[in-house]
């Protein structure tokens, strides 16, 4: 496994600095017509705008990268995979879902707007991903492949979803918690990685090797979330800790047992690095990142 290097931090402070620049840019043109007669565009960039990790677009910035392209190729990927990851966080916090009232260490979206809008700004934010993607500045030929690819992935995120909130307070179930962790979030990374190497005009075989790392790196973050969740204090994790527990969630660590499930992350990690391997020296941010995800403690 590929430990950062000393120039690690730097770098994903540079990238995500790139994520930020590209949102902002898109979100001022927008606020004229978002302001009028309604809360919606405070709502949306309240969410948008707090931050956080930025992992999902810069894997597709780096994905692009590491199949051989430019990350300006991939920008309007990367921002339409953190609106449809936003409106996750907003749909998943309301009192109908997992009921926070911290996300990244503020209130979360209805707290502050209500749900009602909360629910629009999710709304908003999704229908928006896509329209960015069909706008997006590449090959006419390769829009449709980038929407079809970010729509099974936001589909399969939202399956993932379901079965999370049908399976609360039921018996653990190991196959239920593997469903939920490969389509509430691997379905996500997966793509993220697709989208970038389909970005970069990659071939079938490395888009495809491409997208298997993603799953794995997403299958190991949902371990270490679900652990995080037991191990972490709300001050660490910027939300509610041990929530998991007290609404009885299949996760990772109520199926196998805290040591069984950081066993089977670092498994899912050196699968995604396996994944890698076509890719060479051109990978070894993604490489960086499998560490990363590991070694997170929020």
């Amino acid at each position: 496994m590929r430990r950062p290097g000393p120039d690690f931090d730097a770098w994903l402070a540079r990238t995500r600095a790139e994520v930020d620049t590209a949102l902002d840019e898109h979100f001022r043109g927008l606020a004229p017509q978002l302001a009028s007669h309604s809360r919606l565009a405070a709502a949306v960039q309240y969410s948008v705008q707090v931050g956080g990790k930025r992992l999902r677009p810069v894997l597709v910035l780096e994905s692009c990268r590491a199949s051989g392209g430019r990350a300006t190729d991939a920008l309007p990927a990367a921002v339409a995979i953190e609106l449809v990851h936003t409106f996750s966080l907003i749909h998943d916090d309301l009192p109908a879902m997992d009921n926070d009232d911290l996300r990244r260490g503020r209130p979360t979206n209805h707290k502050v707007f209500g749900e009602g809008l909360a629910i629009l700004a999710g709304d908003w934010l999704v229908t928006h991903a896509f329209a960015v993607l069909a706008a997006a500045p590449v090959a006419p030929e390769l829009v449709p492949r980038l929407v079809r690819v970010l729509a099974e992935g936001t589909e399969r995120m939202i399956a993932g979803q379901a079965a999370d909130i049908e399976n609360e307070r039921r018996p653990s179930d190991a196959a239920v918690v593997q469903y939920i962790h490969l389509h509430k979030t691997a379905a996500l990374l997966e793509t993220c990685c697709r989208l970038g190497a389909l970005c970069a005009r990659a071939s079938e075989e490395p888009t495809a090797a491409m997208a298997r790392y993603g799953r794995h790196l997403g299958l190991a973050f949902q371990i270490m979330d679900d652990l995080l969740d037991v191990t972490s204090s709300t001050e660490q994790l910027g939300k509610r800790a041990r929530k998991d527990a007290a609404a009885a969630k299949q996760t990772y660590p109520a199926a196998f047992g805290l040591e069984s499930s950081a066993v089977q992350a670092r498994r899912e990690v050196e699968a995604a690095l396996a994944a890698l391997e076509p890719f060479g020296s051109r990978a070894d941010r993604l490489r960086e990142l499998a560490w990363y995800v590991i070694q997170r403690r929020s």
